[in-house]
């Protein structure tokens, strides 16, 4: 569900952060934050929009019914998640709604930003095309397969099936390898990762 980069540019330099599921970019995006780095997570847009309330709840509702909203009014990512994947229309139908809002916000947060850089988070950037023009620098987070697999089944309690098949409808880790400008590697040590988002850091703060 997440969205297109904004086609607006409000900083000297915008790095496109991205990864496959269980990579860990929202650990490297806070790693970053904490360096003075402005975050702009689509992801946590969209968790927003389609939260109690949110923005785009009244259109996901009039478009696919109560079925897929929960009593609190947030929408079930769970039953969305399955109708997705059974439906690629549905799927469709759903990024048309979610897309152009994510899109909107996404650009308003960065017009608002303050630091030198800004990090913008699109889990699905390698798979989306042309929405890599958008940024300067393509960011990836990388580790085995076999890590991801194992990092999502321990946190989200998913099949191993399930999980493999998430990974299957993602870019695989030699297509984003291919199209990265950087690349941190966040299959060892958290040590061996804050060394090397400190190095990356040094490096945009100075080109920011």
């Amino acid at each position: 569900m997440s969205a297109s980069s904004p086609t607006t540019r409000a900083h000297r330099l915008l790095i496109g952060l991205t990864g496959g599921i269980g990579s860990g970019k929202s650990t490297v995006a806070d790693l970053f934050a904490a360096r003075g780095a402005s975050v702009v997570d689509t992801d946590a847009i969209a968790h927003e929009l389609t939260g109690p309330g949110g923005a785009a709840i009244a259109a996901i509702r009039a478009e696919f019914g109560d079925s897929v909203i929960r009593p609190d009014g947030a929408l079930d990512r769970d039953a969305m998640r399955e109708r997705a994947f059974e439906d690629a229309a549905a799927r469709r139908r759903l990024e048309a709604i979610l897309h152009p809002m994510i899109r909107a916000e996404s650009s308003r947060r960065l017009g608002a930003a303050e630091g030198r850089y800004a990090l913008l988070v699109v889990p699905l950037l390698v798979e989306s095309g042309n929405r890599a023009a958008a940024v300067d620098r393509i960011l990836v987070v990388d580790c085995p397969v076999e890590v991801q697999i194992e990092r999502v089944m321990r946190r989200s309690g998913l099949t191993r099936e399930r999980v493999e098949t998430i990974l299957a409808a993602q870019a695989s880790r030699a297509q984003r390898l291919a199209a990265a400008d950087d690349v941190i590697d966040n299959a060892g040590a958290p040590d061996a990762l804050a060394v090397q988002v400190d190095t990356l850091h040094r490096r945009y703060a100075g080109a920011g």
